[in-house]
């Protein structure tokens, strides 16, 4: 039984499909060239991230693919129904990488709050000719403690990025249209935990309270955040998008910080991947990263066993079928 890994897969994942028999194939096949490779090779199992894109041109002529894996939480670039309907199991690991997008989150905020994005381009240029200017107009920085959090999309990244803003002495808002309620866990070192009842709230409401606004929803039809909501929100507003492109109007975003409705906002993700539009990569006030909300090799490890256990476990049905 063949595994294609074809955005690749950590050690971990290797290692425990290698001990239970599979041969496990690390390269980076081009998508025009993909189902020529799994037909030519005999692949059982396809595991992607969010580079390669699994359509029913894939799912149709591939008969030898069982199962379909992606590496991370979002399955946009999957036809999962239609792979489902053929048979093939659609697999992927929604908990693996929580905490590391939250954590990223919060490397935005944070550095946002402090201007450290463009005080970083700054300081190179002309920190040795100009430091107390430089000083001057960094120094209106703000504290995230007692300000408000909100949060579009309470699933699991939602929670786990509310957990660190709870831990840093913010307030949390939320809302997500599937739940009513959450009761979070704060958990320490010290194994001592502390839990939070959260009811969430409209979106509306969300926006109208929020300081700080973090996106966790999945890929939409239209925008979640549109010019119509940017003038629900205080002015100042600060905007984090880990989620997905497409979400946010990157349009309406610049405008919005053209006119001070948002003093800062930060991009993971982009409507034009792997290509951003250049007014958001030359704009001082975005915070910008590609793409990496998962990219530690905590998560990358965790998201590798979650994908061979799963794998492992199918096969082991298959057989006993």
């Amino acid at each position: 039984m063949k595994v294609l890994a074809n955005d690749g897969i950590a050690t971990s994942g290797v290692m425990a499909l290698k001990e239970a028999g599979f041969e496990v194939v690390l390269k980076t096949i081009a998508q025009e060239n993909l189902i020529d490779y799994i037909n030519e090779n005999k692949i059982s199992v396809l595991l992607v991230r969010s580079a390669t894109k699994v359509r029913k041109d894939i799912i149709d002529n591939c008969p030898y693919l069982k199962i379909i894996g992606r590496g991370g939480v979002g399955m946009d670039n999957i036809d999962v129904e239609y792979a489902r309907e053929k048979g093939i199991k659609v697999i992927n690991t929604p908990a693996a990488s929580s905490h590391s997008v939250a954590e990223l989150v919060f490397a935005h905020l944070l550095g946002m709050a402090r201007f450290l994005p463009e005080s970083n381009r700054q300081m190179p240029l002309k920190g040795d000719s100009k430091f107390k200017d430089l000083k001057k107009s960094f120094a209106k920085g703000v504290e995230l403690k007692g300000k408000i959090l909100g949060i579009l999309g309470f699933g699991r990244i939602g929670q786990a990025t509310a957990k660190i803003a709870l831990g840093l002495g913010m307030k949390v808002v939320a809302f997500d249209p599937f739940l009513d309620a959450v009761n979070l866990e704060l958990s320490f070192f010290d194994h001592q935990s502390v839990f939070f009842h959260i009811n969430t709230i409209t979106k509306e409401e969300v926006l109208k309270e929020a300081d700080f606004i973090s996106l966790h929803v999945p890929a939409q039809k239209n925008y979640i955040i549109d010019a119509a909501e940017f003038d629900m929100m205080k002015d100042g507003v600060f905007i984090v998008n880990a989620a997905r492109g497409g979400v946010i109007n990157e349009i309406a975003l610049v405008k919005a910080i053209e006119n001070g409705k948002v003093s800062n906002a930060a991009l993971d993700v982009y409507e034009n991947e792997p290509k951003p539009a250049i007014q958001l990569l030359m704009n001082e006030h975005l915070s910008l990263t590609p793409h990496i909300g998962a990219a530690t090799g905590e998560a990358q490890e965790r998201i590798g066993t979650e994908l061979a256990t799963q794998i492992i476990s199918i096969f082991k049905e298959f057989a006993n079928s």
